[in-house]
């Protein structure tokens, strides 16, 4: 609601974690039959193969930032483009090299159902933009950021039909890469659209919404899939929308800026220390380092690194703003714009209905008869 604040969301978590580094001793299961061990047993087991499969010098992609945090925990950044088949890869050598405790992905929960959608049920909803999709947005996210959310995706979708690929692929595999590692977390690492949006359109005059709406609504320059991978340096998607924005520095605050330090703060909260389970309450509590994976567009990854080692203030941009006078007028202005061009709609459909309708045959009969019984 405009004015209140938002609260980070909870992280989505696929299975249940609790981890270490390698360097950590684990106790060695005791031979036996497998079906009689206990559940301390069967967890140290599993545990160690885990720690087994984890790389010490993990052979990792060119794509991969490594952070550290303050208690030594680590933080593997894989920046990826989001229609290219080499940063699926990319993911999936990372996870499987350094076999973290928590998996963070780029994603909010409004668009988590495409982690578990098959590429041409993604693909076919990329391509369509339909009344119904544009209705949910509105009803989501309110008039002017609905129709401002309808016009990314339709880049998302310009993309998508020039390419025939479906956005999001490395997230997918990241979240099949994470169900494979024992005790892995997978979290949601994206701040809200809802709010993102809101915000954005917060930061336009009316104008700037106009002129940014018709850059969007012409976006029809045809793209290849060598021109995606050579933006590996810079997300595709979020490169055009900086050339449509750059002369909005407020919107790409709201778009690109905040949205790295809401990531930075997902991927410091994924990178805490972890306890590790005991066999009784007697027994002292041992907490180690995490290793994190984080799957972000290219484009986040500088500014990702810029805010690791700096205070973050989460809070503040995940306010949103009330709307502004000239906000409020522009809002009447669009909604008496629309109805205005329905009801003429309407009007010009009803004219044009009867005037086909009285030009049947069977209705110039009947209007012949009205007009001679009235003369009797």
């Amino acid at each position: 609601m405009d004015g209140e604040e938002q609260q980070p969301p909870n992280e989505a978590n696929v299975e249940p974690v609790v981890s270490s580094e390698a360097s950590e001793p684990v106790p060695r299961v005791l031979s036996g039959d497998p079906q009689n061990l206990s559940d301390v047993d069967a967890f140290n087991l599993l545990l160690e193969m885990k720690l087994k499969r984890r790389r010490q010098q993990p052979n990792l992609p060119r794509t991969v930032t490594q952070l550290v945090a303050e208690d030594g925990s680590r933080v593997y950044v894989v920046g990826t483009a989001h229609f290219s088949d080499d940063s699926k890869r990319d993911v999936v050598k990372t996870i499987r090299e350094v076999q973290p405790d928590v998996v963070v992905v780029e994603l909010c929960q409004y668009r988590v159902s495409m982690l578990k959608m098959d590429e041409s049920t993604l693909l076919r909803e990329a391509q369509e933009l339909s009344l119904e999709k544009l209705q949910q947005a509105v009803r989501q996210n309110g008039l002017m950021s609905g129709l401002m959310q309808m016009l990314l995706l339709k880049v998302s979708a310009h993309i998508t039909e020039q390419l025939g690929m479906a956005p999001g692929g490395e997230f997918r595999e990241a979240f099949k890469e994470a169900s494979k590692v024992p005790f892995c977390k997978f979290h949601l690492g994206d701040r809200p659209i809802p709010v993102t949006f809101k915000r954005a359109i917060a930061a336009l005059s009316f104008w700037q919404k106009v002129r940014l709406a018709w850059g969007l609504c012409f976006l029809s320059d045809p793209i290849s899939k060598d021109d995606v991978e050579r933006c590996k340096q810079k997300d595709l998607l979020e490169q055009m929308m900086a050339e449509m924005i750059g002369e909005f520095p407020d919107l790409h605050r709201t778009i690109v800026s905040e949205r790295d330090i809401y990531l930075t703060y997902m991927l410091r909260q994924a990178a805490r220390r972890l306890e590790l389970p005991r066999a009784s309450d007697a027994e002292p509590r041992k907490c180690v380092p995490s290793v994190v994976v984080g799957v972000v567009g290219m484009g986040h990854v500088p500014g990702i690194e810029k805010n690791w080692s700096t205070d973050l203030n989460i809070q503040e941009i995940m306010t949103v703003p009330p709307p502004s006078v000239s906000g409020r007028v522009s809002r009447l202005a669009v909604k008496a714009a629309f109805f205005g061009l329905l009801g003429y709609s309407l009007y010009w459909m009803g004219r044009r209905t009867a005037s086909l309708v009285l030009s049947l045959p069977a209705a110039q009969y009947c209007l012949q008869r009205v007009t001679e019984a009235r003369h009797k």
